[in-house]
């Protein structure tokens, strides 16, 4: 083959497989309602493999509702969900979940380290002994996160971003494929969004997944992939480059994000 027939060859080999690879997570037909408003209607999304991907919207857009309903934690009216290729019911294992801070009784008594053994229930059991080498995964995530030194705290007596760093390294704990995040830098101090974005692209690397509920459109392009822009109803998805622009944000948002915000993103608007 010449040169130009190998990169034609090349270009298609690539497609072919991005057309065939798995999906970390794909949703379909998804509608949840609270009362007689829909939170989300009719949506479809693609999460994909080995990347991380930012769900952005308004506040009530469904975001966050769209990560419970996928796990079933709030009921769906209709929808189905698989997570590489499997029914979730098969995959549960293959998923950590960080939920919002808020959610969270950090008034319960007990310590750092006991919550990051809580990522390792699966293989501890309810009445599973801990051993040695749980105890040793344990402190290595909580070292990940940088707080080894605070396994003996009381979770209640950490500030807002140690008690995220505590969570994140809880569903380290867990060895999963899949991590789905609810807003994990919301209310957090600059060091502790550079730590747990380290953590995050350091996962991408290793093959895994990240979807995380995000709400700083400045730091899309910088830490995320792809993008999915969701309000009830998804307006776009996809690679940031080509789905994250002025025009989707514009559809999105609607009139609560002023046109010179958007200008000072530095997006160009899609003819």
């Amino acid at each position: 083959m010449t040169t130009p027939e190998l990169r034609i060859a090349a270009d298609n080999a690539a497609k072919m497989a991005a057309s065939t690879q798995v999906s970390a997570m794909k949703i379909r037909g998804m509608t949840v309602s609270y009362g007689e408003k829909p939170a989300l209607f009719s949506v479809d999304a693609d999460f994909a493999s080995g990347a991380m991907t930012a769900i952005i919207g308004p506040n009530g857009a469904g975001k966050s509702t769209l990560l419970k309903a996928a796990l079933g934690i709030v009921p769906r009216l209709s929808g189905e969900v698989s997570v590489f290729d499997r029914p979730l019911s098969v995959s549960r294992d293959r998923i950590a979940y960080v939920p919002q801070r808020a959610s969270v009784d950090w008034d319960f008594p007990t310590r750092v380290f006991d919550v990051v053994l809580m990522g390792l229930y699966r293989q501890l059991g309810l009445l599973g002994r801990v051993k040695a080498r749980h105890r040793q995964t344990a402190l290595e995530c909580l070292d990940r996160v940088g707080m080894a030194d605070f396994a003996d705290r009381q979770i209640g007596q950490l500030s807002g971003g140690q008690q995220q760093r505590v969570f994140l390294a809880r569903s380290l704990a867990q060895g999963a494929d899949l991590y789905l995040l609810d807003e994990p830098f919301a209310g957090v101090d600059a060091a502790t969004e550079a730590a747990i974005i380290a953590v995050l692209k350091e996962l991408k690397n290793q093959g895994k997944s990240v979807v995380a509920v995000h709400h700083d459109l400045a730091t899309v392009t910088r830490y995320f992939d792809r993008v999915l822009l969701l309000n009830v109803n998804k307006v776009a998805e996809g690679p940031v480059a080509s789905a994250f622009t002025s025009e989707t944000i514009s559809q999105t948002y609607g009139g609560r994000l002023a046109s010179a915000q958007i200008d000072q993103l530095g997006l160009l608007v899609v003819p």
